[in-house]
């Protein structure tokens, strides 16, 4: 953002933006084949699918053994978070239910798993480890729920032959999991088939990262998750963050935070993640269909709440989704301005209420 907005700024962010072909908007001809065309698209719809391939493979983990392998484990952090997807998601509707600009009501919704674990690191046995295991779950149900937003309601067309030719290959790499097929390549080489069916299917690209982590075997996630963790957190993510805040600020930052975008984004953030996240858990157990995670109270788990609105990574992929076009490009610049500073102001009143409630 520095960058973005010093004297080399138009270039920096021309660069980023840069088309490949002029004539083509989001794809461009190489060899017959329709790919993305330009430098933003090449890191949001290739390299983002293997952090999506990685997210995949984590959730497949926590539902087959993990912290969501039964309903007795999963119940408080499924319930958690969707409260922490719904109330910021109406939070948001509120502020612009008669606004051309309602179709951002996703983006407050996600939780940021690497950041938030990251200030839950800092505070060291100041949280529980049931509560790190807790955000981290919810966190994780979180993404999925952010996926499935993203295939169902941030979808502009379909192709129907891409679609069934992608469900074709799917539904091979299905059957090869179910033939105990072990090698990787089997499901690595049609995967990037996958990935050009779903591409050019209208879906979001990345979601072919999700189904294709779910047709690996359980046994080989552990070793790729190992594998793809340096890569995606130290290259794709910060490539991802650089490209997609290559923002310029407008004239006038301080009225573009005063829309009812910026009011949605950073109130659902802010205030709708730990209310959602709070509130769904208190009710669960007073039902009596879940229990508060041995050793915590629920000071704490407001204090989580706090944290889990920090929604950097998957919030400006879905600002960057929800105002594509050319018409809502400057609302697109005060929705990933807003989740910046939702999200720093999250993490900082989260580590703050953290570090200094009685413990």
């Amino acid at each position: 953002m520095l960058i973005a907005n010093s004297g080399a700024g138009a270039s920096y962010t021309a660069g980023w933006n840069h088309l490949f072909d002029p004539h083509g908007e989001h794809h461009f001809n190489a060899a017959g084949l329709h790919l993305p065309n330009s430098p933003l698209l090449w890191i949001n719809d290739v390299l983002m699918v293997l952090f999506f391939f990685l997210v995949g493979m984590e959730i497949k983990r926590e539902l087959t053994i993990g912290e969501l392998s039964s309903v007795k484990k999963s119940l408080l952090p499924v319930l958690a978070a969707l409260g922490g997807m719904l109330v910021p998601a109406l939070i948001f509707y509120s502020f612009n239910h008669s606004s051309e600009y309602l179709h951002g009501w996703g983006i407050p919704m996600a939780t940021d798993i690497a950041f938030s674990l990251g200030v839950l690191s800092l505070l060291g046995s100041r949280v529980p480890l049931p509560l790190k295991i807790f955000l981290t779950a919810l966190a994780i149900i979180d993404d999925l729920g952010a996926i499935l937003v993203i295939a169902v309601f941030y979808t502009d067309h379909l192709s129907i032959n891409y679609l069934l030719a992608g469900g074709g290959i799917l539904l091979m790499l299905a059957l090869f999991n179910r033939l105990g097929v072990k090698g990787l390549w089997w499901y690595l080489i049609p995967g990037i088939a996958l990935w050009y069916c779903i591409f050019n299917s209208g879906i979001h690209a990345t979601i072919a990262g999700v189904l294709l982590a779910f047709c690996i075997p359980l046994d080989k996630v552990s070793s790729l998750e190992h594998k793809l963790h340096m890569p995606v957190n130290f290259l794709i993510m910060p490539l991802f963050a650089l490209a997609n805040t290559a923002i310029i600020f407008p004239a006038n930052i301080q009225q573009a935070l005063t829309s009812t975008v910026s009011y949605g984004i950073i109130a659902g953030l802010v205030i709708g993640k730990p209310l959602g996240i709070f509130g769904f858990s208190f009710l669960a157990t007073k039902l009596k269909l879940a229990a508060l995670p041995a050793g915590t109270r629920w000071s704490q788990l407001l204090g989580v709440g706090m944290v889990a609105g920090i929604g950097f990574t998957m919030s400006i992929f879905i600002a960057s989704l929800a105002y594509l076009d050319a018409s809502h490009q400057h609302i697109q610049v005060i929705a990933i301005i807003s989740v910046i500073a939702a999200s720093l102001i999250s993490g900082i009143l989260g580590f703050a209420y953290l570090r200094f409630i009685r413990s």
